[in-house]
C-alpha cells in the first residue's frame, strides 16, 4: 500500500459529453479556418526538446503583440493586440513570469553509493538514524523489510539495507532539477521510490538515483537525457519542504507572487463541473493521430488574444514556456486529483502559486510554440492519467 504521501480525496466524474463546443467567447464574427494538413508531421502534445533544427526568434524589435511571429514567446510581456471585447484589466495583468524553482535553485549531483548490506539494530536506533548512518533512504529501507508505520525498530533485529546513489533533498529543491542533475527521467526517480500524490519532497529525505552508479556522464550527456514535459512539472516541480515547514497559502491575484522556491498548499475541494475553456472550433482530438503520435487534449482553433478561462477553481501550478511545444503555458490543479492545461498562449496573465477561480483569465491564445494556427492546446488529468477533455466538459 502507497503510504509515502497523502492521496487526493475522489470527486464524482462528470457525464460523457459531446465534443462540440458552441460560440460563447466574443471573436468579432470570426470563424476559424477549416484544418490544413501541415508539411511536416503533426506534433505531439506531450512535450518534446525543440529540434536543433529551429530557428530562434529574429532579434528584431517587436512592441506589439500583433508585430511578433509564429511561435514566439516573449520574456516580457508585450502590448497585445487588444480587441474591443477583451476585458480592460487583461491589459494591466500581463506580468512576466519568474524563472521555475529548478532553474533558481539547481542541484549538484553529489549522491551518495551505498553498497548492499545488512544492518543491525542498535538500542535507541529509528529508522531515521539508521538511514543516516547507511546513507540510504528510510522509505527505501521501510519498503525492503515491509516495515509499516510507526516504523518500530527492536534491537538485534536485522534489516537488509538496499545499495544504489541515495541523494540528499536539500530546502527548496525540485524533482525536475534532481533528475537534471542525473541525467535520468523523473518519472523513473517516482517509480524507484515509490512516490505518490501529491509528490512534494522533504528537506533531509534520501531519494534513490536509479542508474548505475559506477557510470560516470558529462553534463551535456545528462542534459540531453533529460526531458521537461507536463508529467515532469506536475509530479517533480514542487519544491521541498524545510523542516518544520509548512507549504503556503496561494494568493488571491498575480501582484502577489510567491517565490518560486516556497511549497504551495494544494487545492483539496472538489472541482465540481468544468467549463469549456474558450469557444471556438476543435481542429485535433484527443488521442493517436493518424500518423500514430499521441495527443494528450484536444486543439481548439480560436481568434488570436481569446482570452483563456479557467475551467474550474483551482491554484495555478506552473507558468511559462519550458515545454517547447505547448509555448505559452499554464498548468492548474484542482480538487480531486484533477489538472487543467493550457498551451500556445501569447500573453500568460496569471502566477504559479495563486489562486484562481471557474471563468477567470488565464491567458491570451496565440500561436506560440508548435501551433499550426492561433489556438489553445487544453489537457484535463486524473492524477498522472491524461483523460478526453470533451467527456468531461458540459455539452450543449
Amino acid at each position: 500500500m502507497k503510504r509515502w504521501s497523502a492521496l487526493a480525496s475522489s470527486s464524482a466524474l462528470i457525464a460523457m459529453t459531446s465534443g462540440c463546443i458552441p460560440p460563447g467567447v466574443p471573436d468579432g464574427g470570426y470563424v476559424p479556418p477549416a484544418p490544413t494538413r501541415s508539411s511536416r508531421p503533426a506534433p505531439m502534445a506531450t512535450a518534446q526538446p525543440a529540434p536543433q533544427s529551429t530557428p530562434r526568434p529574429p532579434a528584431r524589435r517587436v512592441t506589439s503583440a500583433a508585430q511578433a511571429p509564429r511561435g514566439y514567446v516573449p520574456s516580457t510581456p508585450l502590448p497585445p493586440a487588444r480587441p474591443s471585447s477583451m476585458p480592460a484589466s487583461a491589459a494591466v495583468s500581463q506580468l512576466p513570469a519568474p524563472r521555475p524553482a529548478w532553474e533558481l535553485r539547481p542541484v549538484e549531483a553529489d549522491a551518495t553509493v551505498v553498497t548492499a548490506q545488512r544492518y543491525t539494530v542498535a538500542p535507541g536506533d529509528t529508522l531515521a538514524r539508521v538511514a543516516q548512518r547507511t546513507g540510504a533512504g528510510a522509505e527505501a529501507i521501510a519498503r525492503a523489510n515491509r516495515l509499516d508505520p510507526p516504523f518500530t525498530l527492536r534491537a538485534g533485529q536485522q534489516l537488509d539495507i538496499p545499495g544504489g546513489r541515495y541523494h540528499l533533498v536539500r530546502p527548496g529543491q525540485t524533482g525536475i532539477a534532481i533528475a537534471r542533475a542525473y541525467g535520468v527521467p523523473w518519472s523513473q526517480v517516482v517509480a524507484a521510490n515509490d512516490l505518490v500524490e501529491p509528490y512534494v519532497l522533504r528537506s533531509g529525505q534520501r531519494v534513490l538515483i536509479p542508474g548505475d552508479p559506477a557510470r560516470a556522464s558529462t553534463a551535456a550527456e545528462r542534459a540531453a537525457a533529460f526531458t521537461l514535459d507536463v508529467d515532469s512539472i506536475l509530479t517533480g516541480g514542487e519544491p521541498a519542504l524545510a523542516n518544520n515547514q509548512a507549504p503556503a497559502r496561494p494568493q488571491p491575484t498575480a501582484r502577489r507572487a510567491l517565490p518560486a522556491t516556497t511549497p504551495v498548499v494544494a487545492p483539496s475541494a472538489a472541482p465540481g463541473r468544468f467549463i469549456w475553456p474558450v469557444g471556438g472550433t476543435i481542429v485535433r482530438r484527443f488521442g493517436a493521430g493518424a500518423s500514430g503520435e499521441r495527443n494528450d487534449g484536444i486543439k481548439i482553433a480560436v481568434p488570436l488574444n481569446t482570452p483563456v478561462k479557467a475551467v474550474a477553481d483551482g491554484v495555478v501550478a506552473y507558468v511559462g514556456d519550458g515545454i517547447a511545444a505547448l509555448g505559452g503555458l499554464v498548468i492548474v490543479r484542482h480538487g480531486g486529483g484533477w489538472t487543467s492545461v493550457y498551451g500556445h498562449a501569447a500573453k500568460l496573465l496569471v502566477r504559479r502559486g495563486q489562486a484562481v477561480t471557474r471563468g477567470e483569465t488565464l491567458a491570451l491564445s496565440g500561436a506560440t510554440g508548435f501551433a499550426d494556427r492561433p489556438e489553445l492546446h487544453f489537457e484535463l488529468r486524473r492524477g498522472r492519467t491524461p483523460v478526453d477533455p470533451t467527456t468531461q466538459l458540459p455539452r450543449r
